[in-house]
């Protein structure tokens, strides 16, 4: 590739980010806060990447591909003083609702899961302290994990390797809490089923699908795949204002939480370029120098740091020469593709459930909402979509935010998010999703419609956004939006694989900071994190020299 086209080439900066979604933004905002010069370029016209708050219907505002809070860390929050920059986060009033075909219903939340599985089965109700104890006692491990650096396996022979089976003895240390009953509960977490893992605590159906149901969630798979439990695992280790495992909604979408990061960057002095895409990362003498924009212009800077999915920075912005051929081949198998459709809906009134009637406001139309009333609901939803390319009985969380942020709707009117499961990233029979959205989406309506028999003629507009659509306005390469599934060949130091799980990569000079890295996927800020403090240890290294 060539070093420059000619264009214009600015001033030497310290750090060019790559991408302002929630990780690059907080990257920037940490390693500002140290003292560098930071530029962030962002392709799309406004920041945030997947988190972001946009009209979609005259009147109608929503978060349009993320769309709820949990995992966004506490010390992310504090550091970058989000809460002083505007953002405030309410908890729902019910962390789920989910209905059921002969008309009963299960809710879960604090203080309320126990009696509600005691409709179905005691002995399930009996389990649940356990159950959510043990759950707990390996979250607050995770949660503890999910801002240190993985230990890594490094390619330099002994004297590399030391601070690595440091890492490890430290990692030992923190497990040690979990006992040797733990350790082996966790181990089954990353490698059963959610299916399996659920099975051996509670029997009542409704009750297994509500927990597994966060086993597929973002994961283009069945609950009885193996592995599936620790994406289950994954989505429980968050909070919300202090109360662990908790969800809950930022008042005025996602988009208020990168405004707030953005406003934190702007305040340490991060330029934030929009509109201005990258083409290409520059590599010189084997070490990053910079990148061009599509314009043809060259920002020089002394490190580069990708907020983009690791296949759209390795295989679209660098050169092949400049990476070993091992490593571009693994990367070549990347996996990713979480099975994602989704859709915002504008609405006249609130859903009308069969098994819980009315369209006045009540605590279940402020909870996420599980229409998949089973394991098997699901499995056949995942095989469905193998066969077909999507589920005829697709799985369809909703979440009607508008219930406790009036800022997103007319009044007397809502917006709801379908975050819908078991699409496949690329169709089995070679057609595109271009031919099939407004179909498929009419598809989600009338599944919903089975739940809440007002909900089609409720409708006054609507987003629609394939796997496809995901990818092209938000770099989510196969509509993934953990940048690469969450299976075992792809965590903590295989993630994005082994010998790079520290942020680095095989050019120096150039990191990664998004969720392709540790811990994954989700708004948590953690990537980012993580990656600014291995940058500034890298300068503190330099400045010794």
């Amino acid at each position: 590739m060539a070093a420059n086209d000619g264009g214009p080439v600015t001033a030497m900066r310290d750090v060019v980010i790559v991408g302002a979604g929630h990780n690059g933004l907080v990257c920037a905002a940490y390693l500002a806060a140290a003292g560098l010069s930071v530029t962030v370029l962002e392709r799309r016209g406004v920041v945030g990447g997947a988190a972001v708050t946009e009209e979609f219907h005259p009147g109608f505002r929503n978060s349009v591909a993320s769309y709820t809070v949990s995992l966004l860390q506490r010390r992310v929050i504090d550091d970058l003083d989000l809460h002083g920059h505007g953002l405030r986060i309410v908890e729902r009033p019910l962390a789920n609702f989910l209905p059921l075909p002969d008309g009963r219903y299960l809710k879960a939340g604090d203080g309320r899961t126990a009696a509600e599985a005691a409709k179905f089965s005691a002995r399930d109700a009996a389990a649940l302290p356990a159950y959510a104890a043990r759950l707990d006692a390996i979250a607050d491990v995770l949660r503890v994990l999910v801002l240190e650096t993985p230990p890594n396996l490094p390619d330099g022979g002994w004297l590399a390797a030391i601070p690595e089976m440091l890492k490890s003895a430290r990692l030992a240390r923190r497990l040690a809490p979990l006992g040797l009953d733990g350790q082996r509960e966790l181990l089954d977490l990353f490698t059963l089923s959610a299916a399996e893992y659920l099975d051996r605590w509670f029997e009542g159906e409704a009750l297994r699908a509500l927990f597994g149901f966060d086993g597929i969630v973002g994961n283009y798979a069945s609950p009885y795949t193996p592995g599936s439990a620790y994406v289950l695992l994954h989505h429980v280790f968050g909070e919300v204002n202090g109360r662990k495992g908790a969800w809950g909604h930022a008042i005025g979408g996602m988009g208020a939480i990168t405004q707030a990061m953005a406003r934190a960057c702007a305040a340490r002095g991060v330029e934030i370029r929009t509109g201005t895409a990258v083409r290409e990362v520059l590599v010189e003498a084997g070490r990053s120098a910079g990148v061009v924009t599509d314009a043809g212009e060259r920002l020089e800077a002394r490190c580069v740091v990708s907020n983009l999915n690791p296949k759209l920075l390795f295989q679209r912005l660098l050169d092949p020469a400049v990476l070993p051929p091992a490593f571009l081949a693994r990367i070549g198998h990347w996996r990713c593709g979480s099975g994602t459709f989704r859709m915002n809906v504008a609405l006249s009134e609130l859903p009308d459930f069969t098994a819980l009637p009315g369209t006045v406001a009540a605590e279940h139309h402020g909870a996420g909402i599980i229409l998949a009333p089973s394991l098997d609901y699901m499995d056949r939803a995942f095989l469905d979509a193998r066969a077909h390319g999507w589920s005829r009985r697709p799985i369809v969380e909703m979440l009607i935010p508008s219930v406790l942020d009036d800022s997103l709707a007319p009044p007397g009117r809502h917006v709801a998010s379908l975050f819908c499961q078991q699409f496949a990233p690329e169709l089995p029979d070679g057609t595109s999703w271009d031919d099939h959205r407004e179909a498929v989406a009419d598809l989600v309506i009338d599944t919903v419609n089975d739940w809440a028999p007002n909900f089609r003629a409720s409708v006054l507009g609507r987003q629609v956004l394939s796997p496809l659509d995901l990818e092209r306005e938000f770099g989510l390469v196969g509509g993934d939006i953990f940048h690469g599934a969450l299976s075992l060949n792809q965590l903590f130091s295989a993630r994005p694989m082994l010998g790079h799980a520290d942020y680095r990569t095989p050019v120096a000079g150039l990191y990664q900071c998004g969720a392709g890295t540790h811990p994954g996927g989700g708004v948590t800020g953690a990537p980012g994190h993580n990656a600014a403090r291995e940058i500034l240890r890298d300068r503190r290294r330099w400045r010794r020299r």
